[in-house]
């Protein structure tokens, strides 16, 4: 079905895997739809409950293809960038959590991919930069999800120098959940989905999309928002069984979602 990427269904975990190493998995039109597609198909499918991005090769992703960018009219190139960059408003908008698995290299709208995605975790020696000034480009899209995470001073930082940071900085600043050994990096991610794919699913679903519409709202809207989301969990049929499982020291036995 796919070219660019592959994906997989296992224990209510979906992963999509960016599958062109030999060009680095830099982004292409073709890379970018499928991405989207397979995010898409994931967050409607009811056996996924949390979707893993990781990709193959000696790194995540070297950013966008330049080539996309050679040879077109000011108005192709806004069509191209709005490809590249609607996994930004697919992510924000999904209701699953996603966990982004990275190694060797995420750079310029890799960056960008590993900023939006709720989690992250990176294998020991990864390389992270937002670097597309450095060929007189600009980062300004993977910047939106940066700047919500690490803040004005640290995004302009790395957007105008195009400066390279480890996993460890990247840790340190919040861009980063945690920084593993490389051979444990597969080991490590799934075992975060794991957890978060025995959570009730909606309760999970509510509290992203709470967490992400609160985040910009004023002090007393967001606690109002917080309230409403809450009560809406506690009246749920997994709020009781939770409950109930939690009193009886067993297992719950969530609804599929």
């Amino acid at each position: 079905m796919y070219e660019s990427i592959k994906t997989k269904k296992e224990n209510f975990i979906g992963t999509i895997t960016l599958n062109k190493p030999e060009s680095l998995n830099v982004f292409t039109s073709q890379l970018a739809e499928e991405l989207n597609s397979a995010l898409v198909e994931f967050d409607n499918d009811k056996e996924v409950r949390v979707i893993v991005i990781n990709a193959e090769g000696k790194g995540f992703s070297a950013g966008i293809d330049v080539n996309e960018l050679k040879n077109k009219t000011p108005f192709e190139l806004l069509q191209t960038t709005k490809l590249m960059e609607k996994m930004n408003l697919t992510i924000t908008s999904m209701k699953k959590p996603t966990i982004a698995s990275i190694h060797g290299f995420a750079v310029a709208n890799g960056f960008g991919l590993v900023a939006l995605c709720d989690l992250a975790i990176a294998a020991e020696g990864t390389k992270l930069g937002a670097t597309a000034i450095n060929v007189g480009l600009s980062c300004i899209g993977p910047a939106v999800a940066l700047s919500k995470l690490i803040g004005r001073k640290r995004t302009l930082e790395l957007l105008l120098t195009g400066r390279i940071i480890t996993a460890e900085e990247a840790y340190q600043w919040g861009i980063i959940n945690k920084v593993v050994p490389k051979d444990k990096l597969k080991e490590e991610t799934y075992k975060l989905a794991e957890e978060l794919a025995s959570k009730s699913p909606l309760a999970l679903q509510i509290t992203r999309k709470a967490f992400y519409e609160m985040a910009d709202m004023p002090l007393e809207k967001a606690i109002e928002l917080a309230n409403y989301a809450f009560s809406q969990i506690c009246a749920l049929e997994d709020a009781e069984e939770g409950i109930n499982a939690f009193l009886e020291k067993r297992e719950p036995n969530w609804k599929e979602r």
